[in-house]
């Protein structure tokens, strides 16, 4: 994907809508220490500083398509009891609409608890009713999923065998969604897959694939055997078969097998991280990106979360950030004037104080980089207008800039304290400030506040001027006279 293709889908998610349907759980973290074992019995005793609740099951898709910025609908079947009200007040609390979720009397909601010290799980205790939801349920499910296809992007199935997802109410719900041209995204469980026939896609883990084809998986030449032998016993469009850390295979119907390595430093805790496979890739096709594209960016959102402790939910900012870490992807920080106007207004609406400052940075020096950091740490992102060729030659003259503006962007990007850049033609950055409205507005110490350009801009909507002092001595004007008395003959 280009630079464009991924800041503009990231815009455009808030309009997609996803609609889930499967086990909604809810789960319990109890966290604390433990620095001592048990007189009682050998194991560790554990001090608990706090607990949290969290949705769990199919509600960790649901958090990650909330999280990435979709908008979403559910169907699910849970127990008329305190935990199936506190699964109510979560949904309530996203803003998302409950008239899918069909309370039953006497059915037990699934509750996990995970008890968790210094970052370690130590525990895991369930409380649940894996009791197959009956026909009349399923067509209770049916009734509310018809009529909302007209209105929703992809359909994600989030089956964890705590029988919501019966064989009659699958195959109902892919039916429905071939026939309205809606992709129906699955992420499977058990040893019979025969229900998810003529799904889009299906994201099964290593583990999963061996049991349910039979295959042991020990190679990669065995992922490639049980992985083609899905695709055909099963019909799919295609599948994606997540490896732990070895990352995702991707086969696609008539293409060859790609294999695509996690993106990520330290694994803590895989748990979730399917789920969040599950739904970048279903919100990738929900706004118009190719499978290839879909599956790169939820490579990227697995590699976020199985770094962090439980499950977890993964940001647009957090995926951009670790494509740019990647080192070849620089260039997805540098935007057209629009581009990131359009980046701006969600990144703020999100709470988002945006830093802008604007210079040649014609051979980049240790003044700039100071300057830069200080800016930076005035808010959560930099945005730095960069002046083109052009007009760096009608400001410094003819000799200038000794850097061309492709290569200064790349190097001004490529800098963490940057994120992102954008040139302008102008003399000054006053047409782009107008445009972009940043929250502060930043230049060097030896303006006077008076003087800044865009100050009655910014100032108007609320915005202030910070000035930052540069570097004594160090400037490009200086180190270009050192050149030349260093090395040009007497």
């Amino acid at each position: 994907m280009t630079n464009a293709e991924i800041k503009a889908f990231f815009v455009r998610v808030k309009h997609l809508k996803a609609l889930v349907i499967g086990d909604l759980m809810l789960d319990e973290y109890i966290w604390g220490k433990t620095e001592r074992i048990s007189p009682e019995a050998p194991v560790p005793v554990v001090d608990v500083s706090h607990r949290e609740m969290r949705l769990g099951g199919a509600g960790n898709v649901i958090n990650n398509l909330l999280s990435l910025g979709c908008q979403v609908k559910v169907a699910t079947v849970i127990g008329d009891d305190e935990d199936g009200r506190m699964i109510l007040d979560h949904l309530n609390r996203s803003e998302i609409e409950v008239g899918g979720v069909i309370r039953v009397a006497g059915r037990r909601t699934t509750h996990k608890t995970r008890i968790l010290a210094n970052n370690q799980q130590m525990l895991r205790i369930d409380h649940e009713s894996r009791e197959e939801i009956d026909d009349a349920l399923a067509q209770q499910v049916i009734e509310f999923v018809r009529p909302q296809l007209p209105n929703v992007q992809v359909m994600l199935l989030s089956d964890y065998q705590k029988g919501v997802l019966t064989d009659r109410l699958t195959k109902s719900l892919i039916a429905l969604c071939n026939s309205a041209g809606v992709p129906v995204l699955v992420d499977p469980k058990g040893k019979d897959y025969r229900k998810y026939r003529g799904a889009t896609l299906l994201t099964p883990n290593r583990k999963e694939t061996a049991e349910v084809t039979g295959i042991p998986i020990c190679s990669s030449d065995d992922v490639s055997r049980a992985g083609l032998q899905l695709m055909n016993d099963l019909a799919l469009d295609a599948l994606v078969l997540t490896r732990s850390e070895e990352g995702m295979s991707l086969f696609m119907a008539g293409k060859d097998e790609l294999l695509l390595p996690i993106v990520v430093r330290e694994v803590f805790d895989v748990s979730g991280a399917g789920d969040t496979v599950l739904a970048t890739i279903g919100i990738g096709l929900a706004g118009g990106l190719d499978l290839t594209d879909a599956a790169h960016l939820a490579n990227h959102a697995a590699g976020v979360v199985v770094g962090k402790v439980g499950t977890a939910t993964v940001t647009p900012d957090e995926i951009i950030h670790t494509i740019n870490l990647e080192g070849s992807h620089v260039h997805t920080k540098i935007c057209t004037r629009e581009e990131l106007k359009q980046i701006l207004f969600e990144e703020k609406r999100r709470g988002r104080i945006a830093v802008f400052t604007n210079g040649c940075f014609d051979l980049l020096h240790v003044g700039h980089i100071k300057y830069l950091e200080k800016a930076r740490a005035l808010g959560d992102m930099l945005v730095l207008g960069l002046n083109s060729d052009t007009s760096v030659k009608r400001l410094k003259g003819k000799k200038r800039p000794l850097i061309g503006e492709e290569e200064r962007s790349q190097i001004l990007a490529a800098l963490d304290c940057v994120d992102y850049v954008c040139l302008f033609e102008e003399d000054t950055p006053l047409e782009l400030i107008n445009t972009l409205h940043p929250d502060i507005l930043v230049k060097g110490g030896d303006y006077n506040p008076d003087e800044v350009v865009g100050k009655d801009i910014v100032e108007s909507y609320g915005g202030r001027v910070e000035l930052i002092g540069f570097v004594d001595g160090q400037s490009t004007t200086n180190i270009i006279d050192k050149i030349l008395e260093q090395y040009t003959d007497d």
